[in-house]
């Protein structure tokens, strides 16, 4: 069983035309696409979003991405797309389930971490930044 997180946003996306190939079926690349708005969802939730982790002196590059597959997606179907919230100490984790809206069928899974890295100097940071503890703690309590 996967990690269900500490905190969790849903994002709603309807599958548009450009997304499917020939065969009206979500062209796989694209699923990164539903991943990075249900995590900015979740981090708009957390209010520290990508303007205020640059405004706070550090980029979060993705350094790892994991898609499973389930079952494809169509053109018009509404997903569900759910992010939660796994890691944030040294950093950041979050977890995805990509479903069907109508009908709950699970039709992708996926992750992604995410690490700090100061902007001036380039290092990647081996703990979380306070600002993001900050952030979290902000919603957990």
């Amino acid at each position: 069983m996967r990690n269900p997180g500490v905190f969790h946003v849903d994002s709603e996306i309807v599958v548009p035309f450009f997304d499917v190939d020939s065969m009206h079926i979500v062209w796989h690349g694209h699923y990164v696409k539903y991943l990075e708005v249900a995590r900015c969802a979740l981090l708009d939730s957390l209010q520290h979003d990508y303007r205020s982790m640059q405004a706070s002196g550090y980029m979060w590059p993705v350094i790892d991405l994991q898609l499973r597959y389930i079952r494809g997606a169509s053109f018009g179907q509404r997903l569900n797309v759910r992010a939660s919230l796994v890691e944030w100490e040294h950093r950041l984790k979050i977890n995805y389930l990509i479903s069907d809206a109508a009908t709950g069928e699970r039709m992708t899974r996926a992750s992604t971490v995410q690490v700090a890295v100061h902007i001036d100097s380039g290092e990647m940071q081996l703990a979380s930044p306070q600002v993001m503890l900050d952030a979290v703690r902000g919603v957990l309590s």
